[in-house]
């Protein structure tokens, strides 16, 4: 496995892990804001979010956290690790509070099912990710030892050109002492013969230098080719890595305009019905009220679109203007 096949696996844990969480986080607003309702004065329910939200971003923090560390290697001691599962079980224990009471094993077990994935997620999660590290760094401690590996190599072979090379010269220095030693005995008998194999002497001694230069050159030749061979490969890996990186830029820009699409499409549905004659229920009003303060919609039409007061209406757009509102908004489909 090379180093873009871990970084998706990476990407994909990450991903799949954030999914479950908001999933998660969602489900869990939507179970635990009845239950804090019921159990808070009147004039407060609109603190009943706070609760879920407060367990839920302690949550976020430790998954975030967690992956950060387990990247880098690192471990942050008990205490994440006892914030992880008291948060884990702050949800569990509210999720199913509501059917607890009400003594349905049903309920329980149903909304029992999101903050126990939440917790095997994150503990999951964690473990993987020390594991994709773990197997990143190996990765890239095996590539540095190749990479030495064929330096040495290399160093090796041009260590073993090198000795040929003084072998050949030292070779043709012996045999030119030879050689001039046997000229000097055979001059003073015949001067014509040792003109003739002084001559013969020379045309060797180049056709020599000539080979030996049109094997340097040859050498020279193929180290060229090699290195222009592997700039090639750099530049297409550089390339293909590149196209890569755009492919997923445009993949997330497409996800998010269909997400602005989807969204725009909800809030016309909610908008669509149009007046109605009796009071929508709570959960649906918060809705159309909620889709008609993004579409700029009057209080009195907002309204008439849920069938409560002006005043109830106009309570809530109070709540989205100052930002109160948050906790409906992640709670919309």
């Amino acid at each position: 496995m090379n180093s873009v096949q871990i970084r998706s696996a990476e990407n994909a844990l990450s991903v799949g892990t954030w999914l479950i969480v908001g999933g998660a986080m969602l489900y869990s607003i939507l179970t635990v804001t009845p239950l804090m309702a019921a159990h808070t004065a009147d004039r407060w329910d609109w603190t009943a979010p706070i609760l879920p939200l407060v367990v839920d971003a302690a949550v976020v923090i430790v998954v975030r956290l967690d992956s950060v560390l387990a990247r880098l290697g690192g471990h942050g001691g008990r205490w994440p690790v006892v914030l992880r599962w008291m948060t884990g079980c702050m949800t569990l224990a509210l999720n199913i509070a509501d059917s607890a009471l009400k003594k349905d094993l049903v309920g329980v077990a149903v909304h029992a099912v999101a903050p126990l994935l939440l917790i095997v997620t994150a503990e999951t999660g964690l473990a993987y990710r020390r594991a994709i590290t773990a197997a990143q760094s190996a990765h890239e401690a095996r590539q540095k030892a190749e990479q030495q590996e064929r330096e040495e190599a290399a160093a090796r072979k041009r260590e073993a050109a090198e000795q040929r090379e003084r072998e050949v010269r030292e070779h043709a220095a012996a045999e030119a002492r030879e050689q001039r030693e046997h000229e000097a005995r055979l001059a003073r008998e015949q001067t014509a013969r040792e003109e003739a194999v002084r001559r013969e002497e020379r045309e060797r001694a180049e056709a020599r230098e000539r080979a030996e230069r049109e094997a340097a050159e040859r050498r020279e030749q193929m180290r060229e080719q090699q290195q222009a061979e592997r700039e090639r490969l750099e530049r297409e890996a550089s390339q293909r890595r590149e196209r890569e990186r755009l492919e997923r830029e445009q993949a997330e820009r497409r996800q998010q305009q269909e997400r602005v699409e989807r969204e725009a499409r909800e809030r016309a549905e909610l908008l669509a019905g149009g007046p109605v004659n009796e009071k929508l229920p709570e959960d649906k009003a918060r809705l159309v009220v909620h889709a008609s303060f993004g579409e700029g919609l009057p209080v009195r039409a907002a309204a008439d679109l849920c069938g409560w007061s002006i005043g109830w209406v106009s309570a809530r757009y109070q709540e989205h203007r100052d930002g109160t509102g948050r906790a409906l908004e992640s709670a919309s489909p």
